[in-house]
């Protein structure tokens, strides 16, 4: 049976499949740790080994998706229970059914990312990070000038502090295929926000699992790293999506309230709180791209007729046959001409 430790960690003795499908199950010492984000396992108890004995297995909590029962993946281990971590699964035998309930309970319980609520002292604290810095010095920060769309737009190319994934999600909502300039910031007033909050996004390089902040506008859909930051990490043009859809249970991807939004470049996957919250982004969204492109309208139409506009402006045929199988944009733009 698990227990806690004096530092509140979650302890105990798991067999784990350490070769993925050998079926050699090894006796090891497991240390769940909320405080750390992770789940480690020794040879032994580390206090009976020696004095800064290393783990001989680790897991991040952010890149695990689901702990579930693995009795009928495994028949002959009794007592199996799975981690679903990336593109890797984890098998593990418990001591009983007890044990192996106590188990998935706690590391889904430990891996489900939440938001706290802020004090009222930690509001304060918070909003006041928020506010321009008006007695040091001030902030260094570059910017850059691209012509898109014959409109001038300036980024920000460089700025102090954030993560390299952030980063990455920032670099890549620049290099979206969309050819029209879209706002790079938080909406002013004038824009319609029709749904915003919490959710919990996969990464596109490191696969991991982390909270951000949902804006739905009329045109588009932005994610933030909180609801104070004014710049998204990245905003998806809903001309570009395809498909918003309940996300089918995989054998790697076994999150509860998950749906996927297909875009032209990439599926973003989305975990909400809640089936009826997950419900109501699917509902919210599809409901803002009909609103955009007029019922009855694919993806896939408006890239047709878009690029129908395209060949007239340049004075090339713009004729266009739609048959009743309408080809994948992706299609579509390999056997057109560039601009």
């Amino acid at each position: 049976m698990p227990y806690v430790d004096r530092q509140n960690r979650i302890c105990g003795f798991l067999d784990i499949e350490e070769n993925e499908s050998s079926g050699k199950f090894l006796r090891r010492y497991f240390i769940l740790d909320t405080q750390q984000g992770s789940l480690v396992w020794f040879m032994d108890n580390p206090q009976n080994l020696p004095v800064g004995t290393d783990c001989v297995g680790s897991l991040k909590l952010t890149y695990i998706s689901k702990v579930s029962d693995a009795t009928k993946l495994r028949p002959k281990a009794e007592f199996c229970f799975v981690i679903n971590a990336g593109m890797r699964k984890f098998f593990l035998q418990a001591n009983d059914q007890q044990d192996l309930v106590d188990w998935v309970n706690a590391l889904n319980k430990a891996t489900k990312i939440t938001v706290p609520k802020l004090s009222d002292g930690q509001q304060i604290s918070e909003n006041q990070k928020s506010l321009p810095d008006v007695v040091g010095p001030k902030k260094q920060v570059s910017y850059r000038t691209e012509i898109i769309g014959g409109v001038p737009i300036v980024t920000q190319t460089q700025q102090e502090g954030g993560d390299s994934a952030d980063r990455v999600e920032r670099e890549a909502m620049h290099r979206s295929h969309s050819q029209l300039p879209y706002f790079l910031g938080r909406p002013t007033q004038e824009h319609t926000v029709i749904k915003s909050g919490y959710c919990v996004k996969q990464g596109a390089v490191m696969r991991n699992w982390k909270r951000r902040y949902f804006l739905l506008e009329e045109n588009s859909m932005s994610y933030f790293k909180s609801d104070l930051e004014k710049e998204p990490l990245r905003m998806i043009p809903l001309k570009e999506v395809h498909k918003v859809q309940e996300c089918k249970q995989s054998d790697i991807m076994m999150r509860d309230n998950l749906f996927e939004v297909v875009t032209t470049s990439r599926t973003f996957y989305i975990q909400a709180d809640s089936p009826e919250e997950m419900h109501s982004w699917i509902k919210a969204v599809s409901g803002a791209i009909v609103a955009q492109r007029g019922p009855g309208r694919s993806a896939a139409t408006v890239c047709i007729i878009r690029y129908s506009t395209a060949l007239c402006h340049h004075g090339m045929d713009s004729s266009v046959t739609v048959t009743s199988h309408v080809p994948h944009p992706a299609v579509i733009s390999s056997s057109l001409p560039e601009f």
